[in-house]
């Protein structure tokens, strides 16, 4: 399973990021080959609009199952689960222990968006 979190760092001991389009960058857990691996979200960071459809085209070309965040917007959202990514959003924390969450089952996908679009 492929996680992806929205992070304030670049690896499993960073915070969750509560923005999703404008976190600083994205970690990325195989949950089975227990490989973890960063990708920087600084194209977004000031980006006037577009930064959830451009971190959630980012997410996507990883081969995310699940996306993990605070937040999430309409937009990002929709492209999230158009490309078949669950969300999971309302969450804070740790990365590396968001992962022990998510293993033993505790944390749930959501159906919409949790905020309106350009939220900070």
């Amino acid at each position: 399973m492929k996680l992806v979190f929205a992070s304030t760092g670049t690896n499993l001991e960073a915070a969750l990021d509560p923005r999703f389009g404008r976190c600083s960058y994205f970690v990325c857990c195989d949950t089975e080959s227990k490989e973890v691996s960063s990708v920087s979200n600084s194209q977004n960071l000031n980006a006037a609009q577009g930064a959830g459809i451009q971190a959630a085209t980012t997410v996507a070309d990883y081969g995310a199952d699940y996306a993990l965040c605070g937040h999430c917007g309409p937009k990002a959202f929709r492209v999230l689960q158009t490309a078949g990514i669950k969300v999971i959003c309302g969450v804070e924390g740790k990365i590396s222990d968001l992962i022990k969450e998510f293993e033993a089952g505790n944390l749930k996908e959501v159906d919409s968006a949790d905020v309106e679009g350009h939220w900070m």
